[in-house]
């Protein structure tokens, strides 16, 4: 059995990081450290087309950042800097990954846990999970990123309910409102997950990356700016060897032969 906080594969293009902190892949110092390793490992790896993030077992994707953790930290500026502060900057570099992500969510995915998983582009959640954020119960809110990532794909109004509440929601729920992109049976999430990883995975690399800095402008920038940044990525996208290699096959009536170049 692995021992390794962070296990990863990585097939035809797929990486796959499975958080493996049993019995509920709670997010400690240590995890927070070996998720940034990894994650700056595939940043530099070409061979990585699309990244999927799930947690091992079938209990929880993960139950959030572990409070036992907070009372060694007397001073609240140090809880701050070394643990919430860390865990905020690790989440942002899964929300910044260049390439396309997916959260492979099994069983719960509550608190940080949850937060981490919206740092993903897209979601795919078994018909069994519950979601929540319930950090106002124990009287702080959720600083890892929750309050804006999960208002941006739920709205306010929503989000203000999922977060004054601290009540978990079911799958269903989460799927109505837009905080998951797709629900498939118990036991199902991880493949589900990788079938969709490796569809995109055949899809033009560059174009993909391209289209998620794009999208991402909608919340970064205002509309006339962003609008000029998307016409200049535009340019960029068309310059790539798969636009010429697109285009080709279209009128040649073939499959492209896509070279992620």
């Amino acid at each position: 059995m692995s021992t390794d906080l962070v296990d990863c594969t990585i097939e035809a293009g797929v990486a796959t990081l499975t958080l493996n902190n049993p019995p509920l892949n709670l997010v400690t110092l240590e995890l927070t450290a070996r998720l940034d390793e990894r994650l700056a490992e595939l940043e530099r790896n070409d061979a990585v087309r699309v990244l999927v993030v799930t947690g091992a077992g079938t209990r929880a994707f993960c139950a959030g950042s572990d409070i036992a953790e907070f009372p060694q930290f007397t001073d609240p500026d140090l809880l701050m800097q070394r643990k919430i502060a860390r865990e905020n900057a690790v989440y942002s570099r899964l929300d910044d990954f260049p390439k396309p992500t997916i959260a492979a969510v099994r069983g719960l995915a509550f608190g940080g846990g949850l937060e981490l998983a919206v740092c993903c582009d897209l979601l795919v959640v078994e018909a069994n999970v519950r979601l929540a954020l319930p950090e106002v119960k124990l009287g702080v809110i959720a600083g890892s990123g929750g309050t804006v990532r999960v208002t941006r794909r739920i709205g306010e109004g929503r989000a203000k309910e999922l977060m004054f509440l601290g009540e978990p929601i079911d799958a269903q729920t989460a799927l109505a409102w837009g905080l998951v992109n797709r629900v498939v049976a118990r036991g199902e999430a991880l493949a589900a997950a990788a079938d969709l990883a490796r569809e995109l995975a055949q899809r033009p690399n560059k174009a993909l990356q391209i289209c998620k800095r794009a999208i991402d402008l909608a919340f970064d920038m205002d509309e006339d700016g962003a609008i000029r940044r998307t016409l200049e990525l535009s340019a960029a996208v068309f310059a790539t060897d798969d636009c010429k290699e697109g285009v080709r096959a279209f009128f040649a009536r073939e499959k492209p032969r896509f070279t992620h170049r």
